[in-house]
């Protein structure tokens, strides 16, 4: 096989006809001795998205699905994808039209070149309303200037990669995937693409703003110490706040006796100090319940039902 497409689908009914075929129209002309699959990975949708998909698949042989038990993610839906991936190249694209499906032939011709990653570069993107675009825009700056690895800006999970960055993500068992940026902690010759990002082609799009700010947790906890680090750096400069806070009201009591019974700097300070131990305790608490997620060891999906075989054992989760 020499290329696998993974598709994750979340209430999709009104694009997957249109993307399958821009699909074919793109890959059949393209030098592909080997074939080429589809595997659309069904999560949790309430339409008829997987009806579509199983009527692709008893028309064409080379159109794969696997449908979840529930609603496991986007980030998982991918995992899944490439647990059964054959391809020696992998291309991950989202259902909705947004990311061209004629970019890949420049991707994979890109990937041949000596890369073992092509990602694809938003240079603009249609459809989005400001504040999306400005939370976008201010996140991936600040993950990248926190982490200890260079995780591209304004890019998404719209990419092509070698056999071995796939293995390579086999082997990452953690529970909460960031998957971007795991890609680029594997290192190997990453370069990209860049290109227009259209409109949503049709339906609403299942990414709210509840579950940006999750990945965007994901993101940062997976591949950052540095909120760690924060708080702790604010917990001594709170501590010296509160000695010089300490030593002028010590001050105002004996010396200047320039001082008010339940002077109200008392409450100010009990209400900051309190804030800040809250927020403290709160980072903390997000990385141990990722670690406490890892330690459990539960499966990361349950498949409902698939026309593809489970993947080798060593791989499952």
């Amino acid at each position: 096989m020499d290329l696998s497409v993974i598709i994750p689908i979340y209430n999709e009914e009104d694009n997957i006809p249109a993307l399958y075929e821009r699909l074919r129209g793109v890959l059949d002309p393209m030098p592909l001795p080997g074939g080429y699959e589809f595997i659309f990975i069904n999560d949790g949708s309430r339409d008829q998205s997987l009806a579509l998909i199983q009527t692709l698949a008893a028309r064409d042989s080379r159109v794969h699905f696997i449908n979840f038990s529930r609603n496991f993610g986007h980030q998982i839906a991918v995992t899944a994808g490439l647990d059964r991936a054959e391809g020696e190249a992998v291309v991950i694209i989202d259902a909705d039209l947004q990311d061209p499906p004629e970019l890949i032939p420049q991707l994979y011709q890109k990937l041949h070149e000596g890369y073992e990653v092509v990602y694809a570069k938003r240079r603009s993107r249609q459809g989005e309303s400001a504040a999306k675009k400005l939370t976008a825009k201010l996140f991936y700056r600040i993950l990248a200037n926190i982490t200890n690895i260079s995780i591209p800006v304004d890019t998404g999970d719209f990419r092509v990669i070698s056999r071995k960055v796939v293995e390579a993500l086999r082997r990452m068992p953690e529970q909460n995937k960031f998957i971007r940026g795991q890609i680029s902690w594997i290192g190997y010759r990453q370069t990209y693409l860049e290109y227009d990002r259209a409109e949503r082609a049709g339906g609403e799009t299942g990414y709210t703003y509840r579950k940006m700010i999750k990945l965007a947790l994901d993101g940062i906890t997976a591949f950052s110490d540095v909120p760690l680090k924060a708080a702790t750096v604010g917990g001594f400069v709170v501590s010296g706040v509160a000695f010089l806070v300490m030593l002028f009201t010590l001050y105002a009591r004996f010396v200047s006796k320039d001082y008010e019974p339940g002077w109200a700097s008392l409450m100010v300070s009990i209400l900051f100090l309190g804030g800040v131990q809250l927020i403290a305790v709160g980072i903390i608490g997000e990385y141990m319940a990722r670690l406490s997620a890892n330690v459990r060891q539960r499966p990361l999906y349950i498949v409902s039902e698939s026309n593809l075989p489970e993947p080798p054992l060593p791989q499952q989760r």
